[in-house]
């Protein structure tokens, strides 16, 4: 793996140098490295997606374990240096891994081919979110996902119903998915230092919920935007009674299954 002197020569080498507008902190720290890849499970012939590859630090681990890396890289600098530096040996994507609506590019569905992958990868942060979510949202055959992360949001991935982080992001994600945090990294980690905490965590598909999950955010989102208010007075009172919730209560105090027969409740009722 390379150094931080190494990072710093391939980027000078060049011309080159981090770009707050892409997010650009280069994760420098070899034993947390190695952790994300061991987190991953990731062994010779599996595919991996790693969006914002940078120097290709992480690729080189993946490559040493004999996964196949799709590398999406929107700098056209850094994407010339993994060019130079891995060739044949990964398949790069340049540009943006996320399109219109903030869906999966086209260019990165057609890369990973219909086959099963694993999202590996130190995120940039202001993609982190809508990136984890559309993997789970659609079935483009994402069967796993390590990332490193803002660790703000990764409290909110693993918050509790009734903690001030339970929202959207947390309902979404464990509605199908286990998450676990696998590590906490201090800005120390990186290059330059971010102004945050980081952490990497591991989300595991679990089970495919049976319900629409694009129509299930919209209405949690819409219902979090009131959270604060009694749910009898932002759904009705009779909504609430259906799905066996009282009408004092707040959504933020609801867990999953609750949210959902809420959901289905007000679907219901909205179709008659």
């Amino acid at each position: 793996m390379q150094r931080l002197s190494e990072i710093k020569a391939l980027l000078a080498e060049r011309g080159l140098s981090p770009r707050k507008r892409f997010g650009q902190n280069f994760l420098h720290d070899h034993n947390l490295l190695r952790r994300l890849v061991d987190a991953s499970n990731v062994g010779p012939g599996d595919l991996v997606l790693e969006v914002g590859p940078g120097t290709g630090t992480l690729t080189e681990a993946i490559l040493e374990r004999g996964g196949d890396v799709i590398a999406v890289e929107i700098d056209d600098g850094l994407a010339d240096l993994m060019a130079s530096r891995f060739g044949d040996r990964i398949t790069l994507v340049r540009g943006d891994c996320l399109g219109r609506g903030r869906s999966l590019s086209g260019s990165v569905v057609e890369a990973i081919g219909g086959r099963p992958f694993r999202l590996l990868a130190n995120l940039p942060y202001q993609i982190a979110s809508p990136l984890m979510v559309e993997l789970l949202f659609e079935d483009h055959g994402c069967i796993g996902q390590c990332v490193t992360i803002q660790n703000e949001v990764a409290d909110r991935l693993l918050a509790a119903p009734g903690s001030s982080a339970w929202g959207p992001l947390s309902i979404l994600v464990q509605c199908s998915s286990d998450v676990e945090r696998i590590a906490t990294l201090g800005p120390g980690c990186f290059w330059p230092p971010p102004k945050v905490t980081s952490a990497m965590v591991r989300i595991t598909p679990q089970r495919r919920p049976a319900l629409d999950l694009r129509s299930f955010a919209t209405f949690i989102t819409k219902l979090f935007s009131t959270r604060r208010k009694q749910l009898g007075g932002v759904v009705g009172i009779a909504c609430v009674r259906a799905a066996g919730i009282e009408p004092t209560q707040r959504c933020e105090r609801l867990d999953i299954d609750s949210l959902e027969r809420l959901y289905r409740a007000v679907r219901d009722t909205e179709a008659c």
